[in-house]
């Protein structure tokens, strides 16, 4: 348990920052291929009996390079979709061949939060580190390439670089966080918290904290609620950041009431 509140607190974090720029760039479509290109290359690295990180690292380095260069000479939508497509892909071929199929394929997909040794927990720090100094780095141009790309383009600002390298990012991140909480529920975690708090409030400054704040609420009370129910976590995670997000949508709506009436009032 000590073992999955660390790594699930960390997961967290990176998911707060990484998956605020997710949001802010529309990049959800990638935020999902990532994670299923990740998991074809935990169920190689695992048939091959290597670690699973240099798999998870490997394949969804090589998908986010695809998704950057194909993107930028077709639809990026397209190269997207066959990212993920061909991850599943392999990743179902994979899986196949190990001996412990059904087991192995639900570990990947939902994560095993619970399964969680003290010796990831050191691997998995590391990357959520480079992950976050490399969101640091690059945060002025990725935000400037976001917000107003055309000024960005003019300030010699490489819409291509920054893509790729923000794609790269959320590789890195994608590949720390598939084995604890699965391909299938890192999406909901880099989508609900970023797009709640991005509801609650327009302010960069503000809205990454309460980014990495919902997401800790969110996996900390679904870890709990599980121990409790003994239903699975990934329920949970996904059932929590829906809600965020639906709460922030009825904010915003409020929000946007509230000043009409306050508007007609005046008037």
């Amino acid at each position: 348990m000590t073992n999955a509140w660390i790594a699930a607190t960390i997961i967290a974090v990176i998911a707060g920052v990484v998956g605020f720029f997710v949001v802010l760039r529309g990049s959800a479509f990638p935020a999902h291929a990532l994670p299923n290109s990740a998991f074809a290359g935990a169920a190689g690295a695992n048939l091959l009996g290597i670690n699973a990180l240099i798999g998870l690292a490997a394949f969804a380095g090589a998908a986010a390079v695809s998704i950057a260069t194909l993107g930028r000479r077709g639809r990026h939508d397209v190269a997207t979709a066959l990212a993920l497509v061909l991850g599943l892909a392999l990743g179902a071929l994979f899986v196949s061949r190990s001996q412990e199929y059904e087991n192995q394929l639900y570990s990947l997909l939902f994560g095993e939060v619970l399964g969680v040794s003290t010796t990831e927990l050191l691997p998995v720090a590391l990357l959520a580190l480079a992950s976050i100094a490399a969101i640091m780095f690059l945060f002025r141009p990725l935000l400037y390439s976001t917000v107003i790309p055309d000024i960005a383009e003019a300030r010699g600002v490489s819409s291509h670089r920054i893509e790729l390298a923000f794609l790269l990012v959320l590789a890195a991140a994608t590949a720390l966080t598939v084995p604890v909480v699965g391909a299938l529920l890192i999406f909901s975690l880099m989508i609900g918290p970023p797009a709640a708090a991005r509801s609650f409030t327009s302010r960069v400054a503000l809205a990454i904290p309460l980014s990495v704040i919902i997401a800790l609420i969110t996996v900390w009370a679904a870890i709990a609620i599980s121990y409790q129910t003994n239903w699975p976590i990934g329920f949970f995670v996904g059932t929590i950041s829906a809600l965020a997000y639906a709460l922030g949508r009825g904010w915003a709506a409020w929000r946007v009431w509230d000043d009409r009436r306050a508007a007609s009032f005046k008037g």
